[in-house]
C-alpha cells in the first residue's frame, strides 16, 4: 500500500488542496530553523479548522488523513506537550534523536533517517522501526546532507531505500517529482 505525506503545509488552504490530491499524511514543519517553520499555535488553529470541515474516518474504518508534526533534536517533553497542544496524530523526527525518545512517545512517533550507506540505514532501521506506530510508517528515508535536516529537494538513495522497504513500511522523502514518483 502506497501512502503519500505532504509536507511544509502553512495555511488550511494548502492542507485542503493537499486533502483534495489525494493525500494520507498531512506534514506541518515545527523547526524554526525551517523556512516552512509553523508555530504550534498556528498548527493547533488549522487542525481545529480542519477537523470542522472534513471527515476523519473513512468507510472502512481507517483515518482520512493523519497530521505529522515535524521534530528535530527536541527533548521528549517538549515533542509530547506540543502533540497534545496540537491534535497532532504522529511526530516525525528528523535530527539525532536516539531510540528511546521514540520509546518514550510510545508509539506516536517514527524516526526519519537520512543513511549515508546501506550499512548505516539497515542498523539504524534495526533499532528504530520497532518503536514506530503500529499502524503508521515506522521510518522516513531521505537524503543526507551535511548541512539541512531535510527538505533539500534531494532524492534519497533509492537503492537503500529498496532493501530498507523490504522489512519495515517506509516514508520516502526528497525529490520526489510528478515525473518519478510512481
Amino acid at each position: 500500500m502506497t501512502l503519500v505525506k505532504i509536507c511544509g503545509l502553512t495555511n488550511l488552504e494548502d492542507v485542503e488542496a493537499a486533502l483534495d490530491a489525494g493525500a494520507d499524511l498531512l506534514g506541518f514543519i515545527l523547526y524554526p530553523g525551517s523556512p516552512r517553520y509553523v508555530t504550534p499555535d498556528r498548527v493547533a488553529e488549522i487542525l481545529t479548522a480542519l477537523r470542522e470541515h472534513h471527515r476523519q474516518q473513512r468507510r472502512d474504518g481507517f483515518p482520512a488523513y493523519r497530521t505529522v508534526g515535524v521534530f528535530v533534536n527536541q527533548h521528549v517533553a517538549y515533542t509530547a506537550a506540543i502533540l497534545a497542544q496540537t491534535g497532532l496524530d504522529l511526530a516525525q523526527l528528523h535530527g539525532e534523536e536516539p531510540p528511546v525518545v521514540l520509546e518514550k512517545l510510545q508509539h506516536r512517533a517514527y524516526k526519519a533517517l537520512r543513511p549515508t550507506s546501506l550499512a548505516e540505514a539497515d542498523a539504524d532501521a534495526g533499532w528504530y522501526a520497532a518503536l514506530g506506530p503500529g499502524d503508521g510508517p515506522n521510518l522516513l528515508l531521505d537524503a543526507y546532507d551535511a548541512n539541512a535536516y531535510g527538505g533539500t529537494g534531494k532524492p534519497a538513495n533509492w537503492e537503500i531505500a529498496r532493501v530498507i522497504a523490504r522489512f519495515h513500511r517506509i516514508l520516502l522523502a526528497g525529490g520526489l517529482t510528478p515525473a518519478n514518483v510512481a
